[in-house]
């Protein structure tokens, strides 16, 4: 075991894009657990939008990290060393932890991971930690979706937006995903089974939308929010549902955002808009696993992971989740297990 712990901690809120000075990266001392908790050694770190909204004091779901803290994230690790009858050393556990090669965990933040079968740690850590439930949830339990709906879905080359799109095709819906480069929306629809994609950077969205959803849209799943969300109202079908899951295009926004130009379409068309947090469903993260399980061993889910090695490259590596840069699930590599 090294000598030194590495350690991402918060230092000022970002304005705009994360900046350099936003998170300093130090070396300190390894922390020694307490009664009740374990020390845990990191093997990969999700990298995640929300990780933007945890770094700034706007009204949020959970309190945002503390200036001078260490920088919250979802860790896959293994246990060094423990102090609880819940995990023994060897263990190689999941949960929320922070940016550091060495931290403190406990049963409240943690949960042992257990045999992954077939898939490789790192892979199950990507698909079940955090985007797997988030899009199962999202879209069957907040959307709704069913067999025959067309399903649109916004970051569809992203970690969450290219499993959703799939979850509804097994459904039986009609999808269509945007994304940013002609790349990506070939990616989509050739390999992951996408009906349409847009590049929302190139078309003209309106006139594009309306082509690839000639009935109009029962279920969108919003990743982005901003012009793309107010393209779709404009295109909901009656009693259609917004299952508002991110807002990543208003994230680095320095000035107020305005609300959506169509928003008299969520009357009109009796629209119900949702949003959600999976942490809410953390009780049911076991349906979730079990169905994407058993739909990846079928060859019905396929997923990319977008690796970056080193802890030290953490900083550069979430700021192309607002670039458009990361195709699929994004994390960083410690050390494999």
């Amino acid at each position: 075991m090294s000598e030194e712990n590495r350690v991402w901690r918060l230092r000022k809120r970002p304005v705009g894009q994360i900046a350099d000075d936003v998170l300093s990266f130090e070396k300190e001392p390894i922390p020694e657990p307490g009664e009740g908790e374990c020390l845990v050694r990191l093997n990969y770190l999700s990298l995640d939008p929300t990780n933007r909204i945890w770094m700034s004091d706007m009204d949020q779901y959970m309190p945002p990290v503390a200036l001078d803290d260490p920088m919250r994230g979802v860790i896959c690790g293994t246990v060094v060393k423990s102090n609880t009858d819940a995990f023994q050393a060897g263990d190689v556990v999941s949960g929320l932890g922070q940016w550091a090669d060495y931290q403190i965990g406990s049963p409240a933040t943690l949960n042992a991971m257990g045999s992954t079968g077939p898939l490789p740690v790192m892979d199950a850590f990507g698909m079940f930690a955090v985007v797997g439930p988030t899009a199962y949830f999202g879209l069957l339990d907040v959307g709704k979706a069913k067999e025959g709906e067309t399903v649109v879905v916004s970051g569809g080359a992203g970690a969450v937006g290219s499993v959703v799109g799939q979850i509804a095709k097994i459904k039986g819906c009609r999808v269509t995903g945007t994304a940013g480069s002609d790349e990506k929306c070939a990616w989509i629809k050739d390999e992951l089974g996408f009906d349409e994609a847009i590049n929302y950077k190139t078309a003209d969205l309106p006139a594009a939308l309306k082509a690839a959803c000639p009935d109009g849209i029962d279920v969108y799943f919003d990743n982005v929010g901003g012009a793309m969300l107010d393209a779709c109202l404009k295109q909901m079908n009656l009693h259609g549902r917004v299952v508002a899951c991110g807002l990543i295009s208003q994230y680095n926004a320095t000035e107020p955002v305005p609300g959506p130009y169509n928003y008299p379409m969520i009357v009109m068309q009796r629209l119900r808009v949702e949003g959600f947090v999976v942490l809410d469903y953390a009780s049911r993260y076991p349906e979730a696993i079990g169905a994407l399980a058993g739909w990846m061993a079928e060859g019905k889910i396929r997923y990319r992971t977008d690796v970056v090695d080193g802890l030290e490259n953490a900083l550069a590596a979430v700021r192309t989740l607002t670039t458009g840069e990361n195709t699929g699930k994004l994390m960083v590599r410690v050390e494999d297990v």
